[in-house]
């Protein structure tokens, strides 16, 4: 389907649409029509590669005949859509106030206009099921639009707020990872990291996306080094692995006696050649 195209909305929402005629590229602002009305995005991918980018997606879906690009965003379109976004405050506060008010214990995260103003998103987070019908009735009377009160985690929290992370960088989840996967300890022990929660959470207090990076590259590296406790027959006798270090390269060994060495691990191998076992 080459008239085919992924639209991102406010954070990290993005949806896949069809058209035609439009001389689209990547970094367009575009309007689409949606089922029950209109929103405003930006195009982020095009063609194949938003198909491929659809097919690797979990939630993503074909999309509908309603669900189509209108037209290129015009002047008045953007200027809109900026007036919306500095109403989403106004909106976070008074849901705020209004959470207090009838005692419930959720967080309001994000909200956000959708274009038309046909409906309002309002994102929260709670530890446990949260009745807010009450709420719910309330914040329709005062915005006077459909409202969609939205439970996210955490990772979605953090993803859809964004921030700095401990490299300095802007999150990955809120800049361009495409979607979030499970994190488990088990990266962490493989890469040797440390276990301590303070070293290894992010700004969520989950554990860091950036473990799955480079943890395939360890598990690869660790099968060229000895397991810790194989006994090797050196120049100076039996000493056992006491620890690998994948980064520098290196097998620290232990003595019978106690006495600790480092050694690049190609000089391990060599004198275990020289001293068979």
């Amino acid at each position: 389907m080459s008239n085919f195209a992924e639209v991102k909305f406010k954070g990290t929402r993005k949806e896949y649409f069809t058209y035609s005629k439009l001389p689209l590229k990547t970094g367009s602002r575009v309007v689409v029509t949606i089922e029950g009305g209109l929103d405003c995005g930006e195009v982020t991918a095009l063609g194949i590669i938003a198909e491929r980018k659809c097919g690797s997606s979990s939630d993503c879906s074909t999309p509908s005949p309603k669900n189509s690009i209108l037209r290129i965003a015009r002047a008045s379109d953007i200027l809109k859509i900026k007036t919306l976004r500095k109403d989403e405050d106004r909106v976070r506060k008074e849901a705020r106030k209004l959470v207090r008010q009838h005692a419930l214990e959720m967080k309001i995260t994000e909200a956000e206009w959708r274009f038309d103003r046909k409906k309002l998103a309002i994102y929260f987070t709670a530890d446990q099921r949260v009745d807010f019908r009450k709420l719910l009735r309330v914040l329709a009377k005062t915005f006077r639009t459909l409202i969609e009160l939205k439970q996210i985690g955490v990772r979605d929290e953090a993803a859809l707020i964004g921030g700095v992370g401990r490299c300095g960088r802007e999150l990955c989840c809120s800049t361009w990872l495409p979607e979030l996967k499970p994190v488990s300890l088990k990266l962490a022990k493989d890469q040797s990291l440390s276990l301590n929660p303070s070293q290894i959470s992010g700004c969520c207090g989950r554990l860091m996306c950036c473990l799955i990076y480079e943890h395939q590259t360890y598990v690869d590296a660790r099968r060229r080094f000895p397991r810790v406790g194989k006994i090797f027959k050196t120049v100076l006798g039996e000493e056992s692995v006491k620890s690998v270090d994948i980064l520098a390269d290196s097998v620290t060994l232990i003595s019978s006696e106690g006495k600790l060495r480092t050694l690049p691990l190609k000089d391990l191998e060599i004198e275990n050649d020289r001293n068979p076992g």
